[in-house]
């Protein structure tokens, strides 16, 4: 079974890690987050541990099997690589990984790896959500891919209380920060960036033949930012032809079949690429004879796919202008300066809810007892009221069966307490006067 990679193995080995059921994880979770994206990675790293989406299943199945890891959730786009995850440690989260993927010896990709810790995880998933970590700043693209990250994970088994709980908490921020600052406005997207690309090059985008390969979000976010340039003719070539038909007619479109591109590559100027193919669809060879039926007029080619569509040798083709993802960087980075006063505000905002992400956290602790202590009194409860109805039973009066009712139940709920304060000795005594003052919010009598 291919998992969506050329550079994967299709059937990952067995797990060297040792197995344990999740009841026998006694040690307390915390949240890490690790992976490695744009900012740490150059293309050629990233897209060796980049997923396909059928594999995530498989994949997190194999995560949550290692010892001290109880959930867990995998984001993969084309900038970023991420595992999020309940475990004792990040350690074997990042020893699953470099064998899941088969990649060389962990000290070889380190340097391209981070491991954020509990507060920095909560942190880093909230800028990411809202933005901030992201190629374009304010893209809102990542937020749809992080809900499908947890929405997968949560179909797989493998999102727990606590991930669950900080996923809604990073949805809930990044609503937050998109409506009470500008960090969306004005954004360059990766599309935008892309008509850009290819205006470096023609004078007019309006003057061209465009075609696209794939039917997914980018290369419907793309078209529409072409379509809005008015160009000469449109293309949709892909895989399933429904799809190219269906977004072809909502923006005056032809469609081509895949098995055709050979063929009809000449015909146009500027070619965009983003699908899931594991191999590259566009060859050396295709564009170099593309090139000779156009008599060398240039040709733009924008691979926005990871792993990559276009063979990288067509770059060094005379005629052939090929860019990628990272060469995207140079010109989402203009205009940024704009945004500094948002991207402020934003870090504000993130700030203080992670703090109240902590909070929750650490309250958690404190579950186990507050169980206990409902599970106790709901006991006292019970006892009083099986004795209550049977002095009804017995024909009691009810007003007296209520007084029994009512003081049989505050002399037991504070017979605990009670008998604490008075055998403890004085310094312990103080202290629990403190705490009962504080529980009950009591006025000490004169």
């Amino acid at each position: 079974m291919w998992l969506g990679n050329r550079y994967f193995r299709a059937n990952p080995a067995p797990s060297r890690f040792i197995i344990r059921p999740f009841t026998q994880v006694s040690a307390p979770m915390q949240v890490f987050a690790l992976g490695l994206s744009h900012h740490t990675a150059p293309l050629a790293v990233r897209e060796q541990l980049a997923f396909d989406l059928t594999g995530l299943p498989t994949a997190l199945h194999d995560l949550t099997r290692q010892e001290s890891v109880r959930e867990a959730a995998i984001l993969s786009t084309c900038n970023r690589t991420e595992i999020y995850c309940a475990a004792e440690n990040a350690d074997v989260a990042t020893d699953w990984l470099t064998h899941y993927r088969s990649l060389p010896v962990l000290a070889r990709i380190s340097p391209y790896l981070y491991v954020h810790p509990q507060g920095d995880a909560v942190r880093h998933m909230f800028r990411v959500a809202s933005g901030l970590d992201s190629m374009v700043i304010g893209e809102p693209q990542i937020l749809g891919q992080m809900k499908q990250a947890a929405r997968l994970a949560e179909e797989a088994g493998t999102l727990g209380t606590l991930l669950n709980k900080l996923f809604q908490s990073t949805f809930a921020v990044a609503k937050e920060v998109r409506s009470t600052t500008a960090i969306g406005e004005n954004t360059v997207s990766m599309a935008a960036a892309a008509v850009r690309l290819a205006a470096r090059i023609f004078e007019s985008v309006g003057g061209q033949k465009v075609l696209f390969i794939g039917a997914g979000e980018m290369i419907e976010l793309c078209l529409r930012h072409f379509a809005a340039e008015k160009p000469k003719r449109i293309t949709i070539a892909n895989r399933t032809a429904a799809r190219a038909e269906a977004l072809a007619a909502r923006y005056g479109a032809d469609t081509l079949r895949l098995d055709e591109l050979g063929a009809r590559l000449a015909d146009y100027d500027i070619v965009v690429s983003c699908t899931a193919s594991p191999l590259p669809i566009v060859g050396l060879g295709t564009v170099e004879r593309a090139l000779k039926a156009r008599r060398h007029r240039p040709m733009v080619l924008v691979d926005l796919a990871i792993p990559r569509d276009i063979e990288t040798e067509v770059g060094a083709l005379d005629d052939a202008f090929l860019y990628t993802l990272d060469d995207l960087s140079e010109l989402v980075a203009e205009g940024m300066e704009s945004r500094q006063s948002a991207v402020a505000e934003a870090e504000a905002i993130i700030a203080g809810r992670v703090d109240g992400f902590l909070h929750w956290v650490d309250s958690r602790a404190a579950v186990p007892t507050i169980k206990a202590l409902r599970e106790a009194a709901e006991k006292t409860r019970h006892a009083e009221m099986e004795h209550a109805l049977k002095m009804l039973a017995r024909g009691d009066d009810p007003v007296r069966v209520l007084d029994a009712l009512s003081h049989g139940l505050t002399n037991k709920l504070l017979h605990a307490p009670t008998q604490l304060l008075s055998h403890a000795d004085s310094e312990e005594r103080n202290r629990l006067t403190a705490m009962i003052e504080r529980i009950y919010q009591l006025k000490p009598l004169d």
